[in-house]
């Protein structure tokens, strides 16, 4: 009957379960008995699982424990320290494996704990890890991703092309940023003198000191997305045939599914109307960096006919691209295959080359090298964790206010 009582956990559903079995308890009566309800015997454990999840994302956290076997949460702490972790262990000395993620609060906690026991690094953090370091090496080549424009045929009856004048203010500011900063760090200023000296954020000197040239800054700026953009071509070829009413279009393009307003239309046009000239040929715009990311992270044979035409450009234009994509596709194989014992040629290959964020991934994995090995090498996984982290999300959310750890704890160990 408590066990019953017990699933509820608070508030109207459990007055209104206890009215349906014929008890009458208050809110704190059925909280006491909930807090009473002895906990399952955890038994023998030889896979443990161990992650973290948020009570509040960003400041607090807990930790629970499961059992890789029968996917049964174990135990709920609070904070996510390697200390619970490995008192929780010394009292388990039949643990064998720990499937965890990169922390290395449980890192370290799981060595203490169980020294016996062989540390797993999950996949899925580790490809998860991978991708924000392909990321990052293909932010750096922002500037290089657009595909060079077709030169036009030049026939003598074709109007000329509106050339826009200048570039954008933004654009040119930071070109001039860009410039200042490095000579001044050239010069042996540190970052935090030059932002003193520029009246910039240090985090804004690190981007311009890092950047190797000026195109690298500015790709962003230019590739901005703006409400206009998916429409420019078809405004381009109507104002090419002689259609140079920018309401007219506005209402055209808003038949098309346009959601902005008429003002940025005629902005957009405003710029072709000195001389009467032909808008230019906007040309296929240039893939963002978390497009170029996913064609990366994708297996070849998963990737359509069109991106994979777009990634083999794009790797013939840019070499370390090309060596970026080798590097991730030797990692997919190692991972899906299980050869952990190329790991250390892996590492050894992409800290020779030039891929900074790449190499710095590799260098964190040979901090972690025995759990990251087992995890290319052995069968377990934290797949069933993170299911269990998602239900727990979902228990902490019905209870609102009541998701305290020790009645939280009685619904996840018991609700089952």
């Amino acid at each position: 009957m408590l066990t019953r009582i017990g699933l509820a956990l608070a508030g109207r559903a459990g007055a209104r379960l206890a009215s349906a079995v014929g008890i009458t308890v208050g809110k704190d009566t059925l909280l006491r008995l909930v807090r009473a309800l002895p906990e399952p015997e955890v038994g023998e454990v030889e896979v443990l699982g161990v992650d973290d999840f948020a009570f509040r994302k960003g400041r607090h956290y807990g930790t629970v424990l499961i059992d890789m076997a029968t996917h049964r949460p174990l135990h709920l702490c609070e904070g996510r320290e390697g200390e619970d972790l490995a008192a929780w262990l010394r009292d388990h000395p039949e643990v064998k494996v720990i499937c965890r993620d990169r922390s290395s609060g449980y890192a370290e906690g799981a060595r203490i704990g169980a020294p016996q026991a062989e540390q797993v690094a999950d996949r899925y953090h580790l490809w998860a890890n991978l991708g924000q370091a392909v990321e990052k090496t293909v932010n750096g080549h922002r500037s290089r991703l657009a595909e060079p424009p077709s030169e036009p045929a030049d026939t003598p009856d074709e109007p000329q092309v509106v050339r826009l004048p200048t570039e954008l203010k933004i654009v040119t500011r930071l070109r001039e940023q860009h410039a200042a900063a490095h000579e001044l760090w050239q010069q042996g200023m540190s970052k935090a003198g030059i932002g003193r000296k520029l009246g910039l954020h240090q985090a804004t000197v690190r981007k311009l000191v890092d950047a190797p040239s000026a195109d690298d800054v500015v790709a962003k700026s230019l590739q901005r997305a703006h409400v206009v953009d998916p429409y420019v071509g078809y405004l381009h070829r109507r104002w090419n045939d002689g259609v140079r009413n920018a309401t007219q279009l506005y209402r055209e393009i808003q038949e098309q599914g346009y959601p902005g307003g008429e003002l940025a239309v005629q902005r957009h046009l405003r710029q072709y109307r000195t001389g009467r000239g032909h808008a230019p040929d906007p040309g296929p715009k240039p893939p963002s960096v978390r497009e170029v990311t996913s064609w990366i992270m994708t297996h070849p044979e998963h990737l359509r006919d069109e991106v994979a035409g777009k990634l083999h450009r794009l790797r013939e234009r840019d070499p370390e691209l090309d060596r970026l994509t080798l590097h991730v596709r030797k990692f997919a194989v190692m991972m899906t295959a299980r050869h952990g014992d190329r790991l250390e040629d892996w590492i050894t290959e992409v800290e020779r080359d030039s891929l900074a964020p790449l190499a710095g991934f590799a260098r964190n994995l040979r901090r972690d090298f025995d759990a990251v090995r087992n995890g290319l090498s052995l069968p377990h996984s934290s797949g069933a964790v993170e299911g269990n982290i998602n239900r727990l999300k979902m228990l902490k959310r019905q209870m609102f206010g009541r998701a305290s750890l020790d009645l939280l704890r009685k619904r996840v160990l018991l609700a089952r």
